[in-house]
């Protein structure tokens, strides 16, 4: 039987409080855990556990030299996302590690931007099923005018604590 997932746990607890206490205490314990999360002011928007938004403002500490989001800003926003989705479908043994990151920058970002990854079914059983494996997870970044600056792909691995 797969140990309980202490972050899942505390995620569905979360989530039976109102929209933005949730959101607020996902964002909390997602940046004491994670340093540089909190240094960039990146925010949980929204989670079904599935799927997850994350948002990373256009502020001084994240600007390059043009004054659009850093790439590595994007970067961490990207990583940051697939990280908690793959993260809150693991069984609790289990150690999720980035394996790769695929990033092609394609256009210049135009303030605050959004990440969208998600896992599908079919991945979540993977994830609860095999002692060790990988997937690649989807992430889609968007900035304030709808455009995707940069195209992701993350490749997550998980092996036993």
């Amino acid at each position: 039987m797969a140990k309980i997932n202490p972050l899942r746990t505390f995620a569905d607890k979360c989530l039976t409080y109102p929209h933005g206490l949730a959101m607020f205490l996902l964002t909390f314990v997602f940046r004491y855990k994670v340093k540089l999360v909190r240094t960039a002011g990146v925010k949980i928007l929204d989670t079904d556990l599935k799927q997850v938004t994350f948002f990373q403002k256009n502020r001084t500490k994240v600007q390059n030299h043009i004054g659009g989001v850093h790439a590595a800003a994007m970067a961490l926003l990207a990583e940051s996302a697939s990280g908690f989705v793959v993260g809150l479908n693991l069984p609790g043994d289990k150690l999720p590690l980035i394996k790769s990151m695929n990033l092609k920058y394609v256009k210049r970002s135009v303030g605050d931007i959004t990440a969208v990854a998600h896992v599908t079914d079919k991945q979540i059983l993977q994830m609860q099923s095999e002692d060790k494996g990988d997937l690649m997870v989807a992430v889609k970044v968007t900035d304030e005018s709808g455009d995707e600056p940069v195209i992701c792909e993350m490749n997550w691995a998980w092996i036993s604590k």
